[in-house]
């Protein structure tokens, strides 16, 4: 059994985080901007500025959590109010709807690196991100996952933003499905 460790990532854990992004793959080119950043200017930002904008927003508090596999940096779970991300406004998938509360927490990505797949971090990031938030006077945490039961063809890509097995296994429940293969779930912390 591997020995899995979660925390909040902040400045101290810059390096770490470095290595968990990486140089190659979707995220060493995304450092969880898309939903920070409109799409084109997200599209005008080459991969080191949009590393360096994580990099300050890391600087200026804690916007995931960072986990370790046996002492390895192995990966990270966004996580910051609603209001953070801008494109979840904009986004058809995840823009408020009537009922909805107004600025809950919002677990919008994780990245595992490939050779700690499969170990149980993606829980153990998904725990801790509501542990941060909930640390941070979040009432309510969202998660936008996927539905590989529904399209199981999904590729690891596109699971960036969790499954709806693992946040119902977090004891997230479904409160509406704006699409066959997406959900939005919600817990109360």
């Amino acid at each position: 059994m591997s020995d899995i460790v979660v925390r909040p990532a902040d400045a101290s854990v810059w390096s770490e985080l470095e290595v968990v992004f990486g140089t190659r793959g979707d995220p060493s080119g995304c450092w969880c901007q898309w939903f920070k950043v409109p799409g084109s200017q997200f599209r005008e930002l080459s991969r080191p500025e949009r590393a360096s904008r994580l990099h300050e927003q890391v600087e200026a508090g804690t916007p995931g959590v960072i986990g370790w596999v046996d002492g390895e940096p192995a990966g990270w779970a966004a996580v910051e109010p609603y209001s953070a991300y801008p494109n979840l406004r904009r986004s058809p998938i995840t823009k408020r709807v009537e009922g909805d509360p107004e600025d809950p927490w919002a677990v919008t990505c994780f990245v595992v690196r490939l050779e700690f797949r499969n170990r149980g971090l993606s829980r153990a990031l998904l725990d801790g991100a509501v542990e941060h938030a909930r640390s941070q006077g979040a009432d309510v945490v969202e998660g936008y996952p996927v539905d590989p039961e529904v399209r199981p063809s999904l590729s690891n890509a596109e699971r960036f933003h969790g499954t709806v097995s693992l946040f119902r296994d977090g004891g997230f429940e479904v409160v509406r499905r704006p699409s066959a293969t997406r959900a939005i779930m919600r817990r109360t912390v």
